[in-house]
């Protein structure tokens, strides 16, 4: 036997090598991966690129039949429905592909952050990443008009509605480039359609290849916690971790098809005056949450930049947060502040979205909005301490030097809830109250009153600013991370000396 055909080898093994020794897939892109990445939860972003190229397939299928024109739109999408063969189930796995493709891109956000794969040296990887997903978001956005369903329509004249608040240079220049505002406009469709088919896609892809390219360079991040030896093995690209992929990717595509043939989708009414003003405008489930802040009546009228103000920070804080996040601790029990932020991000970003949909076309008191944000961090709060109390009983010592004892944990973190809990209420009203004296001012003029109530509630918030830094000095506390003491911070902590 020679070497390249060893004893042992069947007829696959050596087809495979064979391939590999001309193709070169193994080298020099398709690195070895270790051996704790094959888990499910490595590949989201994999799974997530996986539904990018069903969403191609099908897409590019579709562009058969479908015309972008105001007057054939609609009309070539139902025949797609109704004449084309499995065509309501292209349609469907069309659609189906791209909610999938929106929550795989926010898994694979809130995965990597939970376990701090942003921190050095992918802090790049992560701003690529959140690059990536705007661009998802943008399929999402342009690829609703295209049908010119009534709901399409009117959820992107909301969307085209909100750059009012823009100067109007920037506003004038965004609506030209566009075409109009009214999503009738066939200008407007055209640009739309080739935002969605060609520029979004290039995009994406160099953004894919920027970032697959660093991911190449750093590897997948290890998991905070001891490996095994089997775990620090390494595998080859090809064809372990490929076969890997395809088995979760073939998963994935079988649940896709699954869902779509047993919840086809209906093609809504089409668009027209008429059918517009018996129906309430609402944007897809995607943006829902954001849609449901600016229903908020703090937020109505002349205060509407302020909402856009306060979802822009949202993402601002996203895109830089690996230059704030900078420690070198990833275990998430010597996280609490970061990973309790996070758990508070996606609860509030779950109940909005269901919210908005369930009260489409209301606007919302800013009481019930104070109670029901506030309400939901109240309780993720209290769950968190809850369980954050557990896995130090649990670890009893086991954290880095400079630990307090079970005991002290235990105290610090009776004093640390009750602190929080204070600043979920007092800060959900202050926060409410400061927009509502600014919203005041502005629409009735200046007061003495006005300005004394303004004066108020921006003092509240600046005491929840500095109970926040209380906060988080207890919890750095209680995790013996901290470096500068300071002894107004601790008091009521024991001294164990």
């Amino acid at each position: 036997m020679s070497e390249e055909n060893p004893v042992g080898d069947g007829p696959g093994v050596r087809f495979v090598k064979w391939l590999d020794s001309r193709l070169g897939l193994n080298y020099p892109l398709l690195r070895p991966v270790p051996q704790y990445s094959i888990n499910p939860f490595y590949w989201i972003g994999a799974l997530t690129v996986v539904a990018f190229v069903v969403q191609a397939v099908t897409g590019i299928i579709l562009l058969i039949w479908y015309i972008p024109d105001p007057t054939t739109a609609y009309t070539s999408t139902a025949f797609v429905f109704n004449s084309v063969n499995y065509g309501r189930f292209l349609e469907t796995v069309h659609l189906y592909g791209a909610y999938a493709m929106i929550l795989l891109a926010f898994m694979h956000m809130m995965r990597n952050y939970f376990v701090s794969s942003h921190k050095k040296p992918r802090e790049l990887m992560w701003v690529v990443g959140m690059l990536m997903g705007f661009v998802t978001l943008g399929f999402g956005f342009t690829g609703y008009l295209l049908p010119l369903t009534v709901v399409g329509v009117d959820a992107t004249n909301v969307g085209l509605g909100l750059l009012s608040p823009l100067p109007p240079a920037l506003q004038t220049l965004i609506q030209s480039l566009l075409g109009s505002s009214n999503g009738l406009n066939a200008t407007e469709l055209v640009r739309l359609y080739d935002i969605h088919i060609v520029i979004l896609p290039a995009v994406l892809l160099l953004l894919l290849f920027g970032k697959m390219y660093m991911f190449e360079t750093h590897g997948a991040a290890k998991p905070d916690k001891p490996l095994t030896e089997k775990q620090k093995t390494v595998i080859p690209f090809f064809p372990d971790a490929t076969v890997y992929l395809l088995e979760l990717g073939a998963l994935f595509g079988a649940a896709l098809l699954l869902i779509s043939a047993a919840f086809p989708y209906t093609l809504p009414p089409q668009y027209s005056i008429q059918a517009s003003q018996l129906a309430t405008p609402q944007p897809d489930w995607y943006f829902l949450w954001m849609y449901q802040i600016l229903k908020i009546q703090a937020f109505e009228g002349a205060a509407l930049p302020a909402a856009l103000t306060v979802i822009t920070l949202i993402f601002v804080a996203l895109f830089v947060l690996p230059f704030v996040d900078r420690g070198g601790e990833r275990r998430l029990a010597s996280r609490p502040k970061f990973v309790l932020l996070g758990i508070i991000f996606v609860a509030e970003i779950a109940v909005l979205t269901y919210w908005g949909k369930v009260t489409p076309g209301q606007i919302i008191p800013d009481e019930q909005a104070v109670l029901v944000l506030g309400g939901t961090a109240l309780v993720v709060a209290v769950l968190f301490v809850g369980v954050y109390r557990l896995m130090f009983a649990r670890l009893k010592g086991k954290l880095s030097g400079g630990v307090q004892s079970t005991t002290t944990l235990q105290r610090a973190q009776i004093w640390t809830g009750a602190v929080f809990t204070g600043l979920l209420v007092g800060g959900a009203l202050a926060i409410s109250a400061s927009i509502s004296s600014v919203v005041l001012l502005v629409t009735r003029g200046i007061t003495g009153i006005g300005l004394l109530d303004l004066a108020g509630s921006v003092g509240a918030v600046g005491f929840v600013v500095l109970g926040t830094i209380y906060l988080l000095y207890r919890l750095d506390l209680a995790n013996g991370t901290i470096k500068t003491r300071v002894p107004l911070l601790e008091v009521g902590w024991p001294n164990e000396e």
